[in-house]
């Protein structure tokens, strides 16, 4: 249960720590291009996150 907690807490932290850097970078870098680039990438860090941090995913190996 503990373990579970921590993982979520780091699992936010880290995308977190991820869209502050790239929301710098878009806003001292301000290119179109750059910007869709890294709203697909963050849009897929928090849905890997979701899923994964959430527990819907189920490891199958």
């Amino acid at each position: 249960m503990e373990n579970s907690l921590l993982n979520r807490a780091m699992a936010l932290l880290s995308f977190a720590v991820l869209v502050g850097f790239v929301g710098i970078l878009v806003g001292y870098v301000t290119r179109f291009d750059l910007a869709l680039i890294v709203a697909l990438t963050v849009g897929l860090a928090g849905w890997d996150m979701w899923h994964v941090a959430m527990g819907h995913k189920e490891d199958k190996h």
